[in-house]
């Protein structure tokens, strides 16, 4: 099974990332739903609501793949001006940490507005920006530690682990949400 899915998310890097991210972000958000409420929302009625959502996470996965390897173009060049420290330019946790860095505060707040903004299209809410300047602040104390794991693994693995870390961040604000 592990040779399947290495196979296939070094052969199909587009479409692996978005069956990733659908599934396990789709599902790292009804988690954290499920802790909150103490019992599982699907966003219903019906299954349109949930289909759009998973489609809106594929998409999101997409969109992870393109920016993680322009991030790590983006600090080569960054390097290579002299804009960032020449230790970035080499393999290890500093330029795992780098493109993490750039990653969460350029690409991050507008990946995390724009997903916010299809959740609430899709639940028919409207926008609570207190909530979603809570949000980011997940890029600092979270996500940007989350990635430099990320980073430091091999490409074809990246988006994988980076669905995993939204299940993860999924429990966690689940359990803040409940205490609350």
């Amino acid at each position: 099974m592990i040779e399947f899915y290495l196979h296939f998310v070094k052969e199909q890097p587009i479409l692996s990332s978005a069956i990733q991210v659908g599934l396990l972000g789709t599902f790292g958000e009804l988690l954290a739903v499920r802790i909150r409420l103490g019992h599982w929302h699907f966003f219903g009625p019906g299954p349109v609501r949930l289909a759009v959502k998973i489609l809106v996470w594929a998409f999101l996965g997409i969109t992870f793949k393109y920016a993680f390897a322009g991030f790590h173009g983006f600090v080569d060049v960054l390097v290579y001006k002299g804009y960032w420290f020449q230790i970035a330019g080499t393999e290890g946790i500093f330029r795992a940490f780098s493109v993490s860095l750039f990653t969460n505060l350029l690409f991050g707040p507008v990946m995390m507005l724009f997903h916010r903004y299809t959740d609430n299209l899709i639940e028919k809410n409207d926008m609570n920006w207190g909530s979603l300047q809570k949000a980011w602040l997940t890029l600092f104390w979270f996500w940007i530690p989350a990635h430099t794991i990320t980073f430091s693994l091999p490409s074809h693995l990246q988006v994988g682990l980076a669905a995993v870390w939204a299940i993860a961040l999924g429990v966690i604000l689940g359990f803040f949400a409940r205490k609350n």
